[in-house]
């Protein structure tokens, strides 16, 4: 599985010019499941994604995690995040797990962040969307599982 994480104060899904997620102050996750990801790659990344330590405390320090901030997390499926580049000038997108693998393996990780009680809204697996965000810092960051 693959993350871009990026640290955020507000941040929106839209479809149909229709928002079906929002968040404020926390995390936007786009979430790329590869050939062979497993629930494994799914426990260990919401764990590092729970435990970063990213957020400023009383000194301005980054030593705080989204569980500690009362943080919410925006999570939107991103197959293009296994985009291959290497021949040509389109992508491939052959190392992206199938649909089916995917969607389950999106739908277990949002399970596993809400059980965490962090307040999780998301994208429509597979939809076309707008996603907004106000990127804090900037804070970015990307984990392979």
């Amino acid at each position: 599985m693959r993350v871009v994480l990026q640290r955020v104060t507000q941040s929106k899904v839209d479809i149909d010019d229709k928002t079906v997620g929002n968040i404020s102050n926390g995390f936007l996750v786009l979430l790329g499941v590869g050939q062979g990801d497993t629930e494994s790659d799914a426990d260990t990344l919401v764990d590092k994604i729970t435990k970063l330590r990213v957020f400023e405390d009383e000194d301005g320090k980054m030593n705080k995690n989204i569980i500690e901030i009362g943080g919410e997390m925006l999570v939107v499926s991103q197959f293009t995040l296994y985009a291959n580049c290497k021949k040509g000038n389109r992508p491939s997108f052959t190392d992206a797990a199938p649909p089916d693998e995917a969607k389950k393996l999106y739908k277990y990780f949002v399970e596993k962040v809400t059980e965490k009680e962090i307040k999780v809204e998301t994208g429509e697996f597979a939809a076309y969307m707008k996603v907004e965000l106000v990127n804090d810092g900037p804070v970015t960051i990307i984990l392979d599982s």
